[in-house]
């Protein structure tokens, strides 16, 4: 075990000053009067009993040699995907979604700890092949390692713990992924929603009208003829698929929620009734908050999960602007923390691990505050160690820790 001055006791303090903040703001958001501090019958004893387990999981994860996680890690990822195939059959059904197994009253999510697992794979098999990532075979692979787990948890069906995989091929891109993946995944993005938002013959005309355009320009352009006649056709056939894929593949409560963050429809006693109560929260907490426990729509129990995936909203609300940019500010610290000592990391295996880690912690923190702000669908994505949750606080913490049992081992090259 390595000497305590080698590990990043400044990112373990920015990690546990946000579960703090979490323990504090899910009191708050679950408070009744006579609530007991350590009982497991409430949300917040609950979080305080995973919060020790937290922390001996986390010193744990910095007893082993950092090559036993190199070399059992395709063993483990290959046991959670066996618990991911077991949760659809034996799982309990919560929320519309069968991704949870029960035991003894306390909850167990296999997802969620699948995330740290398949950081530790992809690493482990880009480092340990040493190739090149611009090798078809090698992207394969790779894009199996993501897509196994991804598809697995879409069909529980778990669109928002799925789309943070999606950061997993943003790894890949930082590695040495042909960019053609990255600007193929944005256009089909934005053509999707552009689409939902203009109308299927709208977009077609507007796709037509700019590919008529390039041909006019494409003389003074470095696109080939050949390719624009591709990229036209390929955005015609998606934009006709469009359809399709979100009437048939989507559920009618995703498609609301499109419809709203769109500005297609305004519902704000239905769908769009979190979002709102989270907005009303931020307008009545000002720059300062209205207070610890103090907080109307808190204490009013308007927000829907507001201890969980909205916890932000009881931040904005009590602790008001200047809570919520103290609470950014600590994520941003902490991601540009380990972007900077990842970039001095000589070990191929310790660099991918700590892109995933920094893609993850970025994508749940990003997409869960744009959330609760109203700028993103709602999908049930939790703030990364602040929101209520054994399964989230726990492998995050793994993945933390892998991160910094490693960073405590950057001077090894193997």
């Amino acid at each position: 075990m390595n000497s305590i001055k080698n590990f990043d006791i400044f990112s373990c303090l920015l990690v546990l000053s946000l579960m703090c903040i979490g323990l504090v703001n899910i009191y708050s958001a679950t408070y009744v009067e006579g609530m007991s501090f350590f009982s497991l019958n409430n949300f917040f004893g609950k979080q305080v009993f995973y919060f020790f387990i937290c922390l001996v999981t986390f010193f744990l994860c910095m007893i082993p040699d950092i090559k036993i996680y190199f070399q059992y890690g395709s063993i483990v990822y290959l046991l959670m995907i066996f618990l991911l195939i077991g949760v659809l059959f034996f799982g309990n059904e919560v929320n519309g979604s069968r991704s949870w197994f029960s035991i003894a009253g306390f909850s167990f999510q296999p997802s969620e700890f699948m995330k740290p697992v398949t950081a530790l794979a992809l690493a482990k098999f880009l480092s340990n092949i040493h190739s090149d990532i611009k090798k078809l075979s090698i992207q394969f692979y790779s894009f199996l390692i993501i897509s196994i787990p991804l598809i697995l948890i879409v069909i529980q069906p778990d669109p928002g713990t799925a789309l943070v995989f999606l950061g997993f091929y943003l790894v890949l891109h930082i590695v040495g992924l042909p960019s053609i993946y990255m600007n193929i995944f944005t256009a089909i993005i934005i053509i999707f929603l552009l689409t939902i938002f203009f109308g299927k013959t709208n977009m077609l005309l507007l796709t037509g009208l700019l590919f008529v355009l390039l041909f006019i320009y494409r003389l003074y352009n470095s696109l080939k003829k050949t390719r624009l006649i591709y990229y036209a056709i390929s955005s015609i056939v998606f934009i006709l698929c469009v359809d399709f894929i979100f009437n048939n593949i989507f559920e009618q409560r995703h498609r609301d929620r499109f419809n709203v963050v769109l500005g297609l429809d305004e519902d704000l006693k239905g769908i769009g009734y979190n979002t709102n109560q989270s907005q009303l929260a931020f307008k009545s907490g000002g720059i300062f908050g209205e207070g610890f426990l103090q907080g109307s729509q808190t204490k009013g129990d308007f927000i829907p999960e507001q201890h969980s995936d909205y916890i932000f909203a009881t931040i904005g609300e009590e602790w008001g602007f200047v809570g919520s940019l103290t609470t950014i500010i600590i994520f941003c610290i902490l991601l540009l923390r380990i972007i900077e000592r990842t970039s001095i990391q000589r070990n191929l295996f310790h660099k991918i691990y700590s892109y995933c880690v920094i893609t993850l912690i970025l994508f749940h923190f990003g997409i869960n505050i744009s959330m609760v702000i109203g700028i993103f669908p709602s999908v049930g994505i939790p703030l990364p160690f602040i929101s209520y949750g054994g399964s989230s606080m726990l492998a995050f913490t793994i993945l933390f820790a892998g991160y910094i049992k490693i960073d405590s081992n950057k001077k090894e090259k193997w």
